[in-house]
């Protein structure tokens, strides 16, 4: 079984179709996310600069893995249109084998 420890799963919210496929197709064309979900509708509750606020978002399923993840990151904060974007990585702890393999592999090409 190949081991998962090195994958990861990252959550970035986007304010609108636009700046989430940008920063998909950058992710993935620069090879630092194998793939990228986009979700949209997000309802987003928040606290910012002191005001509860509530926005419609487009989430983003980042597959990645630890090695590329600094350069997603600087990648994501200088594309993104927030001042302060989410950008949150979770390990991947199980999954179909050949599937984490290709995500390890894709940034490869």
């Amino acid at each position: 079984m190949s081991d998962p420890n090195n994958v990861l799963l990252c959550y970035c919210t986007c304010p609108n179709a636009a700046s989430a496929q940008h920063l998909a197709d950058a992710l993935v064309g620069e090879s630092l996310a194998a793939c990228v979900n986009r979700i949209p509708g997000i309802h987003s509750t928040y606290r910012w600069k002191g005001e509860v606020t509530t926005d419609v978002e487009e989430l983003l399923l980042i597959k990645t893995t630890v090695e590329r993840f600094e350069a997603l990151k600087e990648r994501v904060l200088a594309l993104h249109p927030y001042e302060l974007p989410e950008l949150i990585a979770v390990p991947v702890e199980r999954g179909h084998a050949a599937y984490l393999d290709w995500v390890r592999t894709a940034g490869e090409a």
